[in-house]
């Protein structure tokens, strides 16, 4: 029984339709092209505009004529713009990978529940904050936001290992899925449920984290950041040839001596890895997973996961930027919420996707 709604047409190393060599060059060029200008606009505008002269003698590495511009392209936009590239990649080949594994058009890099396990961390350290728990949790809660991400990587760490441990006695994919949903859906009840025992101020500042953000990180956090985004994109890059097979179905993918199993938990592994560092970090950030693996099919014409896993992981920076610039309003003191930000652009491209689908519902998806 067909499970879901196919994500794109199939593709493998072995029965692939031409790549459109040109088509996939222009596109990567303007990719880059448009990060580059994603960068030096997210460092340069803010509630303070920074000289582009300035900000370009800063990004080369020289000091700028007015300390207070170096000051704030330093220690706050530089930190604030690499977190939003690398939570963007992340989220980008997180979220390819969980439609593709899945077959699921819908699935996005926290279908699994990481994020619900990050949130209940940060619940537990904030009911231990507001003095009702001791031990480990309040310790945490002692450690302000060093606390938060730790918690939160702990629950995320939790939940995926937990669906570790299930996958092994789980044939089907859909089951996992569906594994991954229900564990989501408890550990958002128990969050629920921590939070009526919670402080309200603190109650506030954990719903203020679940709004997402790229500007909390530090230069000390992306030392821990950046080097878990490159091991989760090295080990996703390991299941290219894997999960192209898995395109045509886990027939198929046997067929071609596969071991699905392996494949589904190293995808597994990679994909909540990726995603629960960044929701350790920045808070969930929603539709950023979901919206950019289909943009990336639509600008490079093909399904070819050796195209795509860049594809998506630059075109995950590229929009990570925009919405963080937007959500900081140029020019302002205010500061929009970056999941409303997301939300606003990635709505319009679900229902594309959905339009556009051979099935035109979700009927038929379970």
């Amino acid at each position: 029984m067909t499970t879901v709604l196919d994500a794109a047409p199939a593709v493998t190393e072995t029965s692939a339709p031409p790549v459109r060599t040109r088509r996939v060059a222009v596109a990567f060029a303007a990719l880059i092209a448009a990060l580059v200008v994603a960068t030096v606009v997210s460092v340069t505008v803010g509630s303070v505009t920074v000289p582009l002269d300035e900000t370009l003698r800063v990004l080369l590495g020289q000091d700028a004529q007015n300390p207070r511009w170096d000051m704030v392209i330093r220690d706050l936009r530089l930190p604030r713009t690499l977190t939003a590239i690398a939570v963007g990649a992340a989220l980008g080949i997180a979220g390819l990978q969980m439609q593709t594994l899945f077959r699921n058009a819908l699935a996005d890099p926290y279908i699994l529940g990481a994020s619900s396990g990050a949130s209940l961390g940060v619940a537990l350290v904030v009911v231990a904050g507001g003095g009702g728990a001791s031990g480990f949790t309040a310790n945490l809660a002692g450690l302000g936001r060093t606390g938060v991400v730790i918690a939160a990587a702990l629950g995320a760490a939790a939940v995926l290992m937990l669906i570790v441990v299930l996958s092994r006695w789980v044939r089907s994919a859909v089951t996992l899925l569906l594994i991954g949903v229900m564990l989501g859906s408890a550990t958002t009840a128990a969050v629920s449920v921590l939070l009526v025992y919670a402080d309200p101020q603190r109650a506030q500042q954990f719903l203020v984290w679940g709004l997402g953000s790229f500007t909390a990180t530090t230069w000390s956090d992306l030392k821990l950041l950046v080097p878990v985004v490159v091991g989760g994109t090295a080990v996703a890059l390991l299941t290219v040839r894997a999960l192209n097979a898995l395109l045509l179905g886990e027939g198929y993918a046997r067929s071609m001596g596969i071991d699905i199993r392996v494949v589904r938990l190293t995808t597994v592994v990679s994909a909540a890895l990726l995603a629960g560092v960044t929701t350790a970090f920045c808070g969930p950030i929603g539709f950023l997973g979901l919206i950019v693996p289909h943009l990336s099919r639509m600008a490079f014409g093909t399904s070819d996961h050796r195209v795509l896993l860049p594809g998506v992981a630059l075109f995950g920076a590229v929009v990570a930027l925009v919405c963080g610039v937007v959500s900081q309003m140029p020019g302002t003191d205010t500061v929009f919420p970056l999941n409303a930000v997301t939300a606003l652009v990635g709505a319009p491209v679900v229902i594309v996707v959905l339009v556009r689908s051979r099935r035109g519902a979700l009927g038929a998806a379970l």
